[in-house]
């Protein structure tokens, strides 16, 4: 039976506290849309797409009336795009990138990730040209994401990879620096990426997945502070931890509900539910604001990194008791420019770069939507995308790295992308340069820990 307090408690959290659906992400295999002429494997794409996915934006909004749950992104992950680009050999791969946004489009989602390449041990055909093509491909779309896999715990890092990148960071923000440098707002460089993951821009649909699935993306940062908020100056850090378990199942036994009724009205398998706290820049909705909460100062005082590892911590083991399948990434974000909290520390220089390297250890992805000076060179891109995905790979755990060039601007000014991606001020970086080390090339072996069979 439905506790009438547990109905009412739900209904506030909604109301009050920021409590929504973030994301309800279809994703779809288009492995079977593989084919030596470009042209049909596009239409192909797009046909594949606009067919599985023509009521999911739908479903969403049905979903989100009769039960009053606000579902506030309908997306779809498509099978990493280099894996098709390799039969396409001298074709460019843009075009399957502006197939991706035009079913994008007609269906109504608000995103595709998928724009990918797998390339942590090496690169197959396929993987250099979508990787070279990256900056053009999110400058001529709109609704397109991509994201690189770099590095894996079983594999190590990709040394060649990671050079790249910077360069490919670097361009994707010049070309779309009329738009605030929005482009590479919407790439991703992963170590240990996921393969259900529903949130973007990191989002793609893996080989070893369903030809489609709907994976669910919940979040609830205002509501874990508003209970804190209640806890009292004596409450011990294991009634706090408690405090945040009994939270995180209630917000994930609401996904649960949403993602089996998308299952169910779609008529494609459920496949997991992401319990990430996700913020957002509404006032209210930070994961920064909850660290404070806990009794810190500001985020990114000392003691920051410790709090954060109990959040992660607590949400994980509440989240895993109320949904059946848990994955992608679930944990805490912690998005500079998505993050009301976040963007004051950052403002007031109580966080920094530094610091926020060292919380990644112990958050649930890396270092997210964090603007940088536009004169920053690639190689110290490339050194900062090596340093997360070594914390990754030696953790056993998912890193990444979206950083924002602000071309022609520096730290203190400010890049405004509008809408969930928010705002975010520009942070110091160190210019020493890690060039001779990054130019080396190769690969950073495995750790002994990849060794567990």
């Amino acid at each position: 039976m439905i506790d009438t307090h547990d109905i009412l408690e739900t209904i506030n959290m909604i109301d009050n506290e920021n409590l929504d659906v973030r994301t309800i992400t279809m994703g779809i295999s288009l492995l079977d849309c593989i084919d030596s002429d470009i042209d049909k494997a596009c239409t192909k794409v797009y046909d594949k797409i606009c067919s599985y996915a023509e009521n999911l934006v739908k479903t969403g909004e049905d979903i989100s009336r009769e039960y009053g749950i606000p579902i506030v992104n309908k997306r779809i992950a498509v099978t990493p795009i280099a894996m098709l680009a390799g039969a396409n050999p001298g074709a460019s791969p843009v075009r399957f990138a502006k197939a991706l946004d035009r079913a994008a489009k007609t269906v109504g989602v608000n995103f595709i990730g998928g724009y990918s390449a797998l390339v942590h041990k090496g690169f197959a055909p396929g993987d250099y040209a979508l990787i070279e093509s990256i900056p053009e491909a999110l400058a001529e779309t709109e609704f397109v994401c991509s994201s690189v896999n770099i590095g894996s715990t079983k594999a190590g890092i990709n040394m060649d990879a990671v050079k790249k990148m910077g360069h490919i960071v670097k361009e994707a923000a010049v070309r779309t620096a009329d738009r605030d440098c929005i482009g590479a707002a919407k790439l991703v460089v992963f170590c240990n990426a996921p393969e259900d993951n529903p949130f973007m821009a990191g989002a793609f649909h893996g080989a070893g997945e369903p030809d489609c699935v709907i994976n669910v993306g919940v979040s609830g940062p205002g509501v874990v502070r508003a209970a804190i908020k209640k806890a009292k100056d004596t409450d011990n850090i294991t009634e706090i931890a408690d405090i945040i378990k009994k939270t995180a199942f209630k917000i994930t036994r609401m996904g649960q509900l949403v993602a089996q009724e998308a299952s169910r009205r779609l008529c494609v398998p459920f496949g997991i539910v992401d319990l990430s706290l996700a913020p957002t820049p509404a006032i209210g909705d930070s994961v920064a604001d909850i660290l404070e909460g806990m009794g810190l100062a500001q985020c990114g005082a000392h003691g920051t990194t410790a709090a954060l590892a109990l959040l992660n911590d607590a949400v994980k083991k509440g989240g895993v008791m109320a949904s059946s399948h848990v994955g992608g990434l679930s944990g805490a974000f912690i998005p500079v420019s998505e993050d009301a909290g976040m963007i004051a520390a950052a403002k007031s220089g109580a966080l920094s770069i530094t610091k926020l390297e060292a919380m990644t250890a112990v958050c649930s992805v890396g270092l997210d939507m964090i603007c940088v000076p536009g004169d920053i060179t690639p190689e110290i891109i490339s050194g900062i995308i090596a340093d997360e995905a070594a914390i990754g790979m030696v953790n056993s755990k998912t890193t990444a790295v979206r950083l924002i060039p602000a071309i022609g601007k520096k730290v203190g000014e400010e890049l405004n992308f509008g809408g969930l991606l928010g705002c975010g001020p520009v942070m110091e970086v160190n210019t020493n340069s890690p060039a001779v080390f990054v130019n080396r090339g190769g690969r950073i072996p495995a750790p002994l820990q990849s060794l567990k069979n």
